[in-house]
């Protein structure tokens, strides 16, 4: 026996495998794609499955061919068309199955483009169960049609009286992207952002025409209050760069940043070097050495740069590192800075009111400041004892703003989109979750009974209140986003009156003090099911009324039917598959136009006559649904 084991771990020649593209991919789609996920956070790979095939047909529209591009997506089925120059026929099989094929090697074919790598649409292709493509060119017409990645038909060259362009419709596959479906609000962010970084261009998405005229000016204007804005927004724009600058009143730092059409999520070097290039034109333009904090504290910005070449740190493009800067061209950090060190400063220049506007919220973040200083560093000191042997906190080994190893970088990042803090309520709740998690990407945070409503107070109560000082410390956002720890915040807590008040009052918490979080897409509710059915051959767990009597009526002979009134009355062992592969989470969504001193105000305020009346016509939907079910 001893020299069998021996064997199964000897390092040979049979030990090597070589896999085609498309095995590849399915085995590793991380490399690819990022993390797989279920749709319900906009960075799964759904998204980046519909994101890659826009990229190509916004690449052609970057280079002057097509004006529209058209989006259907109905149930789990994606179709997208553009009119652009249309794939070459003799190559249409090739450019979507064989890796690293492609036009955008050809700098002159595909100037300043996001996909550079010959991959995207081979990902898709490899990904999905159906992927079909079609190209239109010079009044001919050639598919073809794969299933994962597999070649199943392809046709001749054939007349055609289409317009010139691409069609491509694909079905993510279900065995890779288990449980999916599409949040219709992420996907108009995106098709949105594609039109804010292409002023002109139409996207028809479902029916519905999406169209900018003035690029991240609009892109500002619909995602900020404009009765909170301290001074109209400041829109510039040169050769491959545009800006657009405003303050409001909320804390932190939000900003929207942008290479080549792609939305870089978490930043990268053209956002660092914006933020560094805009404390230095500041200071320069009122002659005062402010601290950075006060002049970046309550920014709204944007921010887009088009370049050759650009490098990214993992396949999905979330984050720009280096770029191949040409010889004798500048840096990012230098091409920024010279931009508004002339731009922003005549701006400034020629509109004395807006430069005066700008100047009192940077006094005004400075009075904060100091006030602050006092409580600030008496609480901090706190916290770092606290965090020595802190109970509240069980921690995991990976986290979102640690530093990818020199190997196997994709598989890094890919893990790191995994890192989740579930915030619980008490210790029975903490303790299923934490020994039913997976220690590498998954920590816990457990609450103290309810804590405290935070609407209408300063920042201050954040310091005072050891419980939310302990909180914004373990996931190290005290000085913005940059240092999230956690790429899913996940508010766990009971599903009765108790528990939605204390869900309640953590959100509230995050919209007052760090709205970034939510407008970033990190925060969810944990869904877990409300009841188990089961008799000797099956368990079914059902996550509302509806779902229980479909099980009972699959089950028959009256079976075992469990309430689960509390997350602390959920075993360990089951726990684990409501936070694994089969974790239902819901997005924490602010929907356009959302006012949100409005929203906490209406929820969280004193109890208005509007709020009272919602309660009762809601109490009264309920009731009619407990008769319907009773019946």
């Amino acid at each position: 026996m001893a020299e069998t084991k021996k064997n199964l771990f000897e390092y040979t020649e049979d030990s090597i495998k070589s896999l085609d593209w498309k095995e590849h991919i399915r085995l590793r789609p991380g490399m690819y794609i990022g993390k797989l996920g279920d749709g319900s956070s906009p960075d799964d790979g759904i998204y980046v499955l519909v994101k890659e095939v826009i990229d190509n047909c916004i690449d052609e529209y970057t280079m002057g061919y097509g004006r529209s591009i058209e989006v259907s997506i109905k149930d789990i089925s994606v179709t997208i068309r553009d009119y652009g120059r249309g794939i070459p026929l003799g190559k249409v099989v090739d450019v979507v199955s064989k890796i690293n094929t492609g036009a955008k090697y050809d700098s002159k074919v595909f100037q300043k483009s996001v996909g550079l790598n010959g991959v995207g649409t081979k990902a898709v292709n490899a990904l999905s169960s159906y992927f079909k493509v079609a190209s239109f060119r010079d009044g001919k017409v050639k598919e073809a049609e794969f299933e994962r990645g597999v070649l199943v038909k392809e046709s001749k060259e054939t007349k055609s009286d289409g317009e010139n362009g691409t069609l491509v419709t694909f079905i993510p596959d279900e065995t890779i992207f288990k449980n999916y479906h599409f949040i219709s609000e992420y996907l108009e962010k995106q098709i949105w952002n594609y039109c804010f970084l292409n002023a002109g261009m139409r996207i028809v998405f479902n029916g519905k025409s999406y169209i900018s005229k003035n690029g991240l000016l609009d892109l500002l204007e619909r995602n900020t209050n404009a009765d909170e804005l301290r001074y109209p927004i400041i829109h510039l724009k040169g050769d491959d760069i545009e800006v657009a600058i405003t303050h409001n009143n909320d804390y932190g730092e939000d900003y929207y940043s942008f290479v080549n059409g792609q939305h870089t999520t978490q930043g990268g070097t053209h956002q660092q070097a914006f933020r560094e290039a805009y404390i230095k034109v500041i200071r320069d333009f009122f002659k005062k050495d402010y601290d950075a904090s006060d002049i970046r504290q309550s920014i709204v910005a944007a921010i887009s740069v088009r370049v050759v070449e650009p490098v990214f740190e993992s396949q999905t493009k979330t984050k720009l590192g280096s770029l191949n800067v040409e010889d004798g061209g500048p840096s990012m950090r230098q091409f920024i800075l010279d931009f508004l060190s002339k731009q922003l400063d005549n701006y400034l220049h020629k509109n004395p009111t807006v430069a005066d506007a700008l100047k009192k919220r940077i006094e005004q973040s400075e009075r904060e400041r100091k006030d602050l200083a006092g409580i600030k560093k008496l609480a901090n000191e706190r916290a770092k004892k606290a965090n020595l042997h802190n109970k509240k906190l069980r921690d995991c080994r990976v986290h979102l703003n640690e530093e990818p190893p020199a190997k196997n970088k994709q598989e890094f990042f890919a893990t790191q989109k995994e890192t989740t803090i579930f915030i619980t309520e008490g210790d029975s709740a903490s303790g299923s979750i934490t020994k039913a998690r997976k220690v590498e990407t998954q920590a816990v945070f457990s609450l103290r009974g309810k804590p405290l409503n935070c609407f209408g107070m300063s920042k201050k109560v954040v310091y005072e209140n050891e419980e939310l000082n302990l909180l914004q410390h373990a996931l190290n956002i005290e000085e913005g986003l940059e240092g999230l720890r956690f790429n899913r915040i996940v508010i766990a807590t009971d599903a009765d009156v108790d528990g939605m008040h204390i869900r309640l009052l953590i959100m509230t918490f995050f919209l007052q003090f760090f709205p970034d979080l939510v407008k970033n897409n990190h925060v969810y509710i944990l869904e877990t099911p409300l009841f188990r059915v089961r008799n000797k051959q099956e368990t079914i767990y059902c996550y509302s009324e509806q779902e229980k009597q479909a099980a009972v009526r699959k089950l028959g002979s009256k079976p075992e039917i469990t309430r689960f009134k509390g997350l602390g009355e959920i075993s360990p062992d089951e726990f684990g598959r409501f936070i694994g592969e089969e974790m239902r989470l819901q997005p924490v969504i602010l929907e356009h136009g959302d006012h949100i001193q409005q929203l906490l105000e209406y929820y969280m305020g004193k109890n208005t006559q509007e709020r009272q009346e919602f309660i009762i016509n809601n109490l009264k939907v309920e009731l009619d649904t407990v008769e319907e079910a009773v019946a």
